[in-house]
């Protein structure tokens, strides 16, 4: 009955862990933009396109469709509209989920700190 018991903690607890990633934190996720995202995006509304597209209002937009920014075919041609799981499949591994992509990243691999970037993206980018 220990080992049946112990066992049942051990998935309730691995489920809560899985929830609390995927959930994010905003602020963790901010400090992951800056480290990882900010040389080459910029957040604010009509902000600069240094390296990548502004990333403003970019939830619910389909990709590769930003005024101002020239983006590959391959995204043009990839048929995402930007939502929770999207931007956080692109993020794990931008070359895998859009092959020909022009991003030079290798992705976000660490998943509580793909989930706080998330996070951040959807709070930031309104």
């Amino acid at each position: 009955m220990k080992i049946c018991a112990a066992a049942v903690v051990a998935v309730i607890v691995g489920i809560a862990t899985q929830a609390s990633a995927q959930s994010g934190d905003a602020a963790r996720g901010q400090r992951v933009f800056n480290q990882q995202c900010r040389a080459c995006h910029t957040l604010e509304k009509d902000g600069a396109q240094p390296a990548g597209p502004n990333l403003h209002g970019v939830f619910g937009r389909k990709a590769g469709t930003a005024a101002g920014y020239e983006f590959s075919d391959a995204m043009k041609k990839s048929g995402i509209a930007w939502d929770e799981t999207t931007m956080a499949d692109y993020n794990r591994d931008p070359k895998g989920k859009v092959p020909g992509t022009k991003m030079v990243f290798n992705g976000v691999k660490n998943a509580g700190q793909l989930a706080d970037l998330v996070a951040y993206l959807k709070q930031a980018t309104q």
